[in-house]
């Protein structure tokens, strides 16, 4: 491994790298070219991810600082450091996310006939109205509390909208100043339609419900001046800690620390801008936390509820254009799905193929009197899913097994209740291995076929057996019934259900077990490629890369003379086009209508390619602290869209892609060397798949990759392959304890 002295050189700073993550979503909202609902959605987005950061990221960072730990991070850099720098760029961010939603997204709104008002602005009719639906709606749900010796400050939960108040009892009009605290429900909407909207026409107007509880406060504080009033929410500590060694049950260890989650230490509050200082102290001191800790809000305390807006306005011109997902139709001649998977493998790259087959392939299995043992994973997935009524129906006939992941980061109360609901239905549920998160994405029934030989026939996918997500995050799904493969599949049930280990589980790549090595084998066997003239390539595409020893591997094999495309989402720590280290690497970022989702691995092998899908990234909990799945693509019809659609529809993309610089910042496509001018909106990888999937487009209007420039690698064949195997030679080592969970 390279020594922490080198990090800052070989290595982009995690943090720096995910707030220009945030950011490039924060552009879409920016981006007048996207509806303007959809542009809330994208603030609402940033809001979100800021939150879930906060309370993981964050946090975990002030625990480190705060235990005393010195450990230079990914950049180089002491927590402390990574720390105040973190900290800067998240209140330059919420300053930016602010400015979008008062400068840009409001008066487009205003412009559009949708109103966001102040009390003042309201008409007399209104007010009447207002107040009316306040003490019909919202006031029997309040609770003021006034802190003194009886009455300590309340347990704020967290991120629950509350309202501070400063106040003075009217008969001493030279007491003491106390405060108030009223904590709104979260069963509240955020936002409050007002009379006169009119909904034929899609006016709206609409007042925050912080402001009108604020205007309201003088009838809960009767006997008090209300002097000042501020509205504020505190983010806390979300990490769960528990020891499940010595669990005498993981369901009711995670239930127990769900109800301490809501009582974590204070690491942020945010509170409205023009809130008195007196307040701001106040709250500080209440909550133990520093200056830096506040952060003020210009507007709603929390922008991920803008997501209301996009719910509650009926206009679909101001939304993108619906889309329809192209369904999946068997083969003529044939019977069922079992019948096609005998004869060929089915790939459905979601949302641009329907989600239905994957649940018709679980249904069907359900009620299917061949069918005699189905096995599933489950890590996220809906309140209304049609995975657990299957299940749960199979389990009155057949053998029905699930793996469910109860850490499922802020799924885990929803787990629960499904976790005990198949029980009781007699379906036979399991929680993995302990240590490990079960994040690999399968499906295995077991039937007796028509002929009499009992086969396998698995789904195996890249994203959650969640059919609402599958309309908007991309993901890849294999249906199969290849012995290769599903065999293997077999074997990893008995992993997660009895942690039987085999030595290797090929052709799939099982991490904690074999992906790892897997992985840097096919790396280290591309840099060979190259280094002896024949055709090396690899292209892979994440959602985040972070493990050293991958990025080391591909440091290597550019300097080998092979050529990366990355195409990664999210956090990316790998610097690419740094002069004698990663020239021939190139990363991009595509963010767009869709969630990318999907994590595909392509490798050129000298002209015999591999292509590998899975629910792994490149990072240390991927492929050390969770239990993950990455499976080939076998079958040549499948293993072609991939390699001639999908794939070269991502590396064309200048409409949604961010190219990312060597020192680890972002440029839009669109405005990298030989694109300056552009006149044209590009070519958008999400929208070409949608008209591809309705039948509007085909494979030619993919442009062709530019030449990329030339990089000289040493012409001395024989020296060129000792380099590469000199690089790559290292094996991973296992992360130092504690650091990828801090790294996760």
């Amino acid at each position: 491994m390279v020594k922490n002295t080198q990090h800052k050189k070989l290595f982009a700073g995690r943090d720096k790298s995910w707030i220009q993550f945030n950011r490039r979503v924060l552009e879409e909202a920016s981006d007048a070219t996207n509806p303007i609902l959809e542009r809330v959605k994208f603030l609402a987005i940033t809001g979100s991810n800021l939150d879930e950061y906060v309370e993981i990221r964050l946090a975990g960072l002030l625990q480190r600082t705060e235990d005393g730990h010195t450990e230079p991070g990914y950049d180089g850099l002491p927590p402390q450091e990574s720390l105040d720098a973190l900290t800067a760029e998240m209140h330059d961010f919420m300053d930016a996310q602010y400015r979008c939603w008062n400068e840009e997204l409001l008066p487009e709104l205003r412009q559009k006939g949708i109103r966001l008002l102040a009390w003042d602005e309201l008409s007399d009719e209104q007010k009447e109205l207002a107040h009316a639906y306040y003490l019909r709606e919202i006031d029997p749900l309040l609770t003021p509390i006034t802190i003194d010796p009886a009455h300590p400050f309340p347990r704020v939960l967290n991120r629950a909208l509350c309202l501070a108040i400063l106040l003075r009892a009217k008969r001493r009009s030279s007491g003491p100043v106390v405060l108030g605290v009223l904590t709104v429900p979260r069963a509240l909407p955020r936002f409050v339609k007002l009379a006169g909207s009119n909904a034929a026409s899609g006016c709206c107007d609409y007042i925050l419900l912080q402001d009108l509880v604020a205007q309201n406060l003088s009838g809960m504080y009767r006997g008090y001046e209300v002097l000042a009033k501020a509205a504020f929410r505190v983010t806390r500590n979300s990490n769960l800690y528990f020891e499940e060694e010595e669990a005498r049950s993981l369901l009711e260890s995670i239930r127990s620390e769900l109800h301490n989650r809501r009582k974590g230490d204070a690491v942020r509050l945010e509170i409205v801008s023009d809130a008195d200082s007196e307040i701001v102290d106040r709250l500080r001191v209440n909550f133990e936390l520093h200056e830096s800790q506040i952060y003020l809000a210009d507007g709603p305390v929390n922008l991920a509820r803008l997501m209301f807006f996009y719910g509650d306005i009926p206009r679909p011109e101001l939304k993108f254009p619906a889309f329809v997902p192209k369904q999946f139709n068997l083969s003529r001649s044939v019977a069922d799905i079992f019948e096609e998977l005998r004869h060929r493998d089915v790939l459905l790259h979601h949302p641009y193929d329907s989600y239905d087959p994957v649940v018709n392939f679980i249904s069907q299995g359900a009620i299917d009197p061949r069918v005699v043992t189905m096995k599933q994973t489950l890590y996220r997935t809906s309140t209304d899913s049609p995975m657990f009524e299957a299940l749960t129906e199979a389990a009155a006939s057949k053998e029905a097994t699930v793996v469910v992941e109860l850490m499922a980061r802020f799924d885990e109360a929803s787990n629960i209740r499904w976790a005990r609901s198949m029980e009781d239905a007699g379906v036979q549920v399991f929680y993995g291995v302990v240590g490990l998160k079960t994040h690999c994405k399968l499906a295995m029934l077991v039937r007796r076929d028509e002929d009499g030989v009992t086969r396998r026939y698995c789904h195996l996918g890249t994203g959650n057996y969640n059919p609402v997500t599958a309309r908007f995050y991309t993901d890849l799904s294999l249906l199969t019934s290849d012995p290769a493969i599903t065999e293997q599949v077999h074997m990893v049930f008995n992993y997660l259900t009895a942690h039987a280990e085999i030595d290797d589980y090929k052709p799939l790549l099982v991490a904690p077990l074999t992906m790892a090595e897997n992985f840097l084998q096919l790396i280290r066997r591309e840099a060979e490629h190259a280094a002896a003239g024949r055709t090396a390539r690899i292209v892979a595409k994440m959602n985040a890369l972070l493990e050293p020893s991958m990025i080391e591997a591909l440091y290597a094999a550019s300097q080998a003379g092979v050529e990366i495309d990355l195409i990664v989402r999210g956090v990316c720590t790998l610097r690419p086009g740094v002069k004698g280290l990663s020239e021939r690497i190139r990363v991009r970022s595509i963010i767009g209508r869709f969630l990318e989702h999907s994590r595909i691995f392509h490798f050129a092998n000298g002209g015999h390619e591999e292509i590998y899908l899975g629910s792994a990234d490149w990072m240390p909990r991927n492929l050390f602290e969770r239990c993950e799945v990455v499976f080939p693509v076998r079958d040549k019809a499948a293993k072609a869209r991939i390699h001639d659609e999908i794939l070269p529809a991502y590396l064309a993309d200048t409409a949604k892609a961010r190219l990312m610089q060597e020192d680890g910042g972002y440029i839009r496509a669109s405005s990298a060397k030989g694109d300056a001018g552009r006149k044209t909106p590009g070519f958008s990888s999400q929208q070409f798949m949608m008209r591809l999937a309705e039948g509007k487009a085909d494979l030619t209007e993919i442009p062709k990759p530019a030449a990329k420039a030339d990089v000289k690698v040493d012409g001395d064949v024989s020296k060129n392959a000792a380099t590469a195997e000199k690089l790559t030679a290292e094996k991973p080592a296992a992360p130092v304890k504690g650091s990828a969970k801090a790294s996760s």
